[in-house]
């Protein structure tokens, strides 16, 4: 081994006293010809003061004959013996110098020649697979965008008919004797839609606690006309009847306190089941739908929504209290189609205040499915904290965040009504 890089290799050179370089010569090259560049501060730099110089002086301190400056005269320089194999190598590269922007396939080549682009192309359209993955446009849009979307369809600022309108007058009592499962909510809310969408609602608020009459911002403190004069004065429907602020095709009928005692002002009064009924039929206008909001209990006054009602829309919550006194409304309702009313009927079942996150939800829905089959209604309520918002600002939740889900829910559910009313018309007033 050698100061210089160079070793013997007796292998090679056949003798241990020819050198043998590690380094891959090239043919007509000259350490003369290799441009210098000046040395950096404080590396290699000459320490005999001597200034560097491209034509001179390397960046080793040797000069062009590739003898080191501080050699001494009598030193021997020895050759450098070149390949002949790299030599050529080289030289064949030096011939075919690669072109600018483009970059060598390091691939070994290969006899088979690589498929065509249009092959490719039509290979991939012609596939029948296609990714379960692929978004959908409703995937595509923002969150906002989409309960933006939802907003719009749900109010319908256009006014035009996009629900389709009853050939007769649908009057439905939302009857069920328990308490808090939703019965006003569902009044209110199916009405707004249906008026939204160009069907003409009227809502009969039957309750004495006048939650419908709230809801929909209507007055009905005391003093101001109700359906108690109608029950008991046998006043005219239309002399109570009110316009509903903001919701064009929607119409009210308020309850006030005095309503809670005219289930006993009816006992002693002539065919006290069907005062409501000969209110409704003798009323000049037309409506498309009629909501009967009843209050929760069986008491004559829903017994007068059931006579004069043709279909009966019960709201059930999805827990078992809810299932446990449906028997007993579903026989009062046999009652009064055998005796008062035979056209009336079950005719659609909500579920209300569902929760997804428990079993039990599941189990009351599958059992109301098996018991009622297709009159359950496909879209589901569930529960949501606009839905409870909204009658504090004397609004329905279609109007108070039309974007919600439960004012998407509410849509669905008056859409599903609209559209099996038109496939089973239900004759009444015309």
């Amino acid at each position: 081994m050698h100061d210089d890089g160079r070793y013997d290799d007796p292998r090679v050179t056949g003798s241990a006293g020819d050198p043998v370089s590690r380094e891959t010569e090239y043919p007509n090259w000259r350490p003369s010809e290799v441009p210098q560049s000046p040395p950096e501060p404080g590396r290699n730099a000459p320490t005999s003061g001597v200034p560097w110089s491209a034509t001179g002086e390397g960046r080793d301190g040797a000069d062009a004959s590739g003898r080191p400056v501080n050699a001494s005269p009598d030193a021997r320089v020895i050759p450098i013996r070149r390949n002949p194999s790299a030599s050529a190598r080289l030289e064949a590269a030096a011939a075919h110098p690669p072109t600018s922007g483009t970059v060598p396939d390091p691939r070994p080549a290969s006899d088979t020649p690589a498929p065509a682009a249009a092959s490719y192309a039509s290979a991939v359209t012609e596939a029948a697979y296609v990714s379960r993955e692929t978004p959908t446009r409703e995937e595509d849009d923002p969150p906002l965008a989409m309960e933006a979307m939802r907003a719009v369809q749900i109010l319908n600022p256009s006014g035009e008919v996009t629900m389709p309108r009853p050939d007769r007058t649908r009057v439905m009592c939302v009857a069920n004797q328990k308490g808090g499962v939703g019965k006003t909510t569902t009044t209110v809310n199916l009405a707004v839609a249906l008026a939204l969408h160009g069907n003409r609602v009227l809502v009969v608020d039957l309750d004495p606690q006048g939650n419908a009459s709230t809801g929909l911002n209507v007055p009905h403190h005391t003093g101001v006309p109700d359906v108690y004069d109608c029950l008991i004065n046998s006043v005219p429907l239309e002399d109570v009847t009110q316009a509903v602020e903001g919701i064009p095709n929607l119409w009210c009928v308020p309850a006030t306190i005095d309503l809670a005692g005219a289930e006993i002002e009816l006992v002693s009064v002539v065919a006290r089941e069907s005062r409501l009924d000969r209110a409704i039929t003798a009323y000049p206008g037309h409506f498309d739908y009629v909501f009967i909001d009843c209050p929760p209990s069986l008491g004559l006054l829903t017994v007068n929504a059931l006579v004069a009602a043709q279909e009966v829309l019960i709201p059930i919550q999805c827990e078992y209290y809810a299932l446990e006194g449906l028997n007993q409304l579903i026989n009062n309702i046999n009652l009064v189609r055998q005796h008062l009313n035979p056209r009336l009927e079950v005719s659609t079942i909500l579920l209300t205040m569902y929760d997804r996150r428990t079993r039990l939800a599941d189990a009351v829905e599958q059992d109301v499915r098996n018991h009622f089959g297709d009159k359950v209604l496909q879209a589901v309520i569930p529960r949501n904290v606009r839905v409870s918002e909204a009658p504090s600002y004397g609004q329905s939740v279609m109007t108070y965040d039309p974007g919600s889900r439960g004012a998407t829910s509410y849509f669905e559910a008056a859409q599903e009504i609209a559209e099996r009313g038109v496939k089973e018309p239900v004759s009444r007033n015309a």
